[in-house]
């Protein structure tokens, strides 16, 4: 790096932002990720999520975007500044995904609702301002709508409390799935050099080259155990020289002129020998632990982690993979099918052919005790009617109490016969992406293919 980068990064990490905190429940551990505080207009805040601090409406409801997303046919999602979500109830597919043409029927069109229906404009008053990076965008009726980063906003239904992130995710999706909603936030509260991603397990933290970021159990703020023979296999996160203390972020002397960068109290590292970027290998060392800024909502107390060989995938207490089914639609407005409130007909013809019993045998639902109940938002107990796989009151007499991760049901499958076995994962189109089943990996760096 030449001296004039080696100066500015300095210069920023001094400029380095104070912020306040999100209150977190003790589910996610005594922290959740502090974000930097930029201009918003009147009426909008920040809450704490699953998918890091996210912004709002005077609701608490979640704000997100949808980004243009390149498919195999062409691309779907919104480009800057160009809303592409109206009140139109679409009737065909769009031919975005070979070999499947444009011009089918979509099913249930008795019943399909819009693109607005499911997804709210976040409107803008005739006397609203734009302030930073929100700006104002025009619908084509002349209506005005809010945009963050001139990606238009809007709130999804799906939605109920403050903090939800049901409609969308920031985590990573390949090319063959669905143009994907994302929470929109304000930056993460970090120095210069770092990046966060989100996974399963909670806000991963990483170098701006998403190299994955270690600490070991034996250092303190103060002192590292990590000398001579450890630094063969750990390299220290050095600050630049004009780096100062702020907030969670410390900084630790390893050696005259030499600091590194200390987070919660705990020195950071990058593991040598990580194969692939935002890895987790150098956390199968003893001692050594990938850093988060925020955890996960714990998973029921039933489930476990399982060893197979592709990695770890959470499983039921008998070691059985646990699955969570993934749909869009092959739609221009790329609506979702994964949920219970949707429409039921891809997951039916993928899982038994359109016949719910043959479903229920080669992937029953993960069932809920009566003695168990849920202990966050993340992870729910829902009532499902098994003939139709939509939502159901309790009363209904053959209904089932499932389990529900982001209030969809998970489910086993009926070809896992041994603990580890992860048979089911990828099944449907596309690897499972786009109307499927995948496994809940616990270890994403394993293996980033068809489960």
């Amino acid at each position: 790096m030449s001296s004039l980068n080696q100066v500015a990064l300095s210069l920023s990490a001094i400029s380095f932002l104070a912020c306040c905190s999100i209150a977190v429940g003790a589910d996610q551990g005594s922290f959740a990720e502090a974000y930097r505080d930029v201009p918003m207009p009147e009426g909008f805040r920040v809450e704490a999520s699953q998918e890091g601090p996210v912004f709002a409406d005077t609701s608490g409801m979640t704000l997100y975007k949808w980004p243009q997303h390149k498919l195999r046919n062409g691309y779907s999602g919104e480009s800057p500044g160009s809303p592409a979500c109206y009140e139109d109830v679409l009737t065909v597919t769009a031919g975005l995904m070979s070999p499947y043409p444009p011009g089918i029927r979509l099913p249930e069109l008795d019943e399909r609702k819009s693109c607005t229906d499911l997804w709210k404009p976040v409107t803008a008053e005739e006397s609203a301002q734009e302030v930073g990076e929100w700006t104002i965008v025009e619908r084509r009726d002349g209506s005005r709508q809010w945009a963050y980063q001139e990606q238009p906003l809007y709130t999804s239904v799906k939605d109920q409390e403050p903090g939800d992130v049901l409609g969308g995710t920031r985590r990573r999706f390949g090319g063959d799935a669905p143009a994907k909603r994302v929470p929109v936030g304000p930056p993460s509260l970090h120095p210069p050099g770092f990046s966060i991603r989100s996974s399963f397990n909670g806000r991963m933290l990483g170098t701006d080259r998403s190299e994955s970021i270690y600490s070991y159990s034996g250092d303190t703020a103060e002192s590292t155990s990590c000398l001579a023979e450890c630094l063969a296999k750990w390299k220290p996160v050095l600050a630049p020289s004009l780096a100062r203390e702020q907030g969670e972020w410390s900084l630790l002397e390893r050696s005259p002129g030499e600091r590194q960068w200390v987070f919660r109290g705990k020195p950071l590292y990058t593991y040598i020998l990580d194969s692939g970027t935002w890895s987790q290998q150098g956390s199968d060392e003893p001692g050594w632990y990938n850093v988060f800024t925020q955890i996960a909502d714990s998973y029921p107390s039933r489930f476990k982690p399982q060893h197979t060989i592709v990695g770890d995938v959470l499983a039921d207490s008998d070691g059985k993979t646990i699955y969570i089914y993934h749909c869009g639609e092959d739609s221009q407005d790329q609506l979702g099918c994964d949920h219970p409130t949707e429409t039921q007909v891809y997951r039916l013809a993928m899982c038994g052919a359109g016949d719910p019993e043959r479903c229920l045998e080669h992937w029953p639902y993960v069932l809920a005790s009566d003695k168990e109940q849920s202990t966050n938002r993340t992870w729910s107990i829902v009532w499902i009617d098994p003939r139709t796989g939509r939502f159901t009151a309790a009363q209904q007499e053959d209904a089932l109490r499932v389990w529900a991760y982001r209030d969809r049901p998970v489910y086993t499958f009926a070809g896992d016969s041994s603990p580890g076995d992860v048979h089911g994962g990828g099944t449907g189109e596309w690897r499972g992406q786009r109307n499927g089943l995948k496994a809940i990996m616990l270890r994403d760096d394993f293996f980033r293919g068809t489960l």
